[in-house]
């Protein structure tokens, strides 16, 4: 299995691959669910192995990242900072009570490694969220929005459809 994990080769070929990337992604709805899950688990499971995050950290670069009430709690305890100090300077709340770091990319990132990694949020620690059931409905953020710009998701994709045999005739 060959891994690109060069992120101007990345975008480019998510560039030439946007049609075939829609039509991807409508063939993927048609699909048993949990087929798919047990086989992006599985590619995902390959690829992580294979892709060093901290040498690239785009995510951090390019994601609005949510953090709860106890999260900043954390956060503040690990900076050894007030909950209202890191509020100010960090977080961002809704008028809903939606709490997000008000910075892209996150204050947190140096060069393209976490300075706060063992206190980093959920959704940090979660992305690219390919472990978790239902892929199938999360397509439009994964194939469409983070395709071009985290490497795993990339070669998942590519190798789901190496997996499936997919090719443009399939979709149509």
């Amino acid at each position: 299995m060959i891994i690109i994990s060069d992120l101007e080769q990345i975008k480019l070929a998510a560039a030439e691959k946007e049609t075939e990337n829609e039509e991807f992604r409508s063939y993927l709805r048609q699909q048993d669910s949990a087929k798919m899950d047990a086989i992006v688990h599985q590619l995902n499971d390959t690829v992580s192995s294979a892709v060093d995050c901290t040498k690239c950290g785009n995510c951090c670069k390019s994601l609005m990242i949510n953090v709860t009430a106890k999260e900043m709690a954390g956060l503040a305890t690990y900076l050894e900072r007030s909950i209202s100090e890191v509020k100010d300077e960090y977080i961002e709340e809704s008028a809903q009570g939606q709490l997000i770091i008000n910075s892209i990319p996150c204050h947190f990132l140096q060069g393209t490694v976490c300075s706060i990694y063992e206190q980093r949020f959920t959704e940090c620690r979660e992305f690219p969220h390919l472990h978790k059931p239902n892929f199938t409905e999360r397509l439009f953020g994964t194939i469409i929005m983070y395709y071009a710009m985290c490497p795993i998701i990339f070669n998942v994709v590519e190798q789901l459809k190496q997996e499936l045999g997919y090719n443009k005739t399939l979709a149509g």
